[in-house]
């Protein structure tokens, strides 16, 4: 991740997924905006919801429930869709919801427990301690990792 480095710390965008709060950092976030209607695209990959016209760019979406494998839910008036910057992409990514931007300084951020460095994939870049919460550090370029980016160029 990179880091502010005038003063040791991170700038995040915190979101949920069902009960779990996550954190990327907020350079690589574009816009949040409210779910829209995806278009399917044939033989895409579950976790790819479709694709989404933003603004005349169409944009694939991932839902990134599915990719974790987390149990499903039903969308309401607070998921939104983040669209992020992941290597040379624009990616939509639905979340339960967005709740705040934070500034996270550095010596709050553990590595991933090795425990479970084979479930995370290397998605997790870390957890973040703020009082009694924390937070999951996601790499977004390894949450899309380049066999990922193979799939979305097929759909975008």
């Amino acid at each position: 991740m990179t880091e502010n480095r005038d003063n040791g710390e991170l700038q995040l965008v915190v979101f949920k997924l069902g009960e779990e709060e996550y954190g990327v950092e907020i350079i690589q976030v574009q816009e949040i905006i409210r779910v829209m209607e995806t278009t399917r695209v044939p033989k895409a990959p579950n976790y790819i919801r479709g694709v989404i016209n933003l603004r005349g760019k169409v944009i694939p979406v991932i839902d990134l429930k599915k990719r974790f494998g987390l149990a499903d839910s039903e969308a309401d008036d607070q998921t939104r869709i983040m669209v992020v910057e992941v290597q040379e992409y624009t990616v939509g990514m639905i979340v339960d919801c967005v709740s705040e931007v934070l500034r996270l300084p550095n010596n709050a951020i553990e590595p991933t427990p090795p425990v479970f460095s084979n479930l995370s994939d290397d998605y997790i870049r870390g957890v973040g301690k703020l009082e009694e919460r924390l937070l999951i550090l996601l790499d977004l370029d390894k949450v899309l990792a380049f066999s990922d980016m193979s799939d979305l160029e097929r759909v975008s």
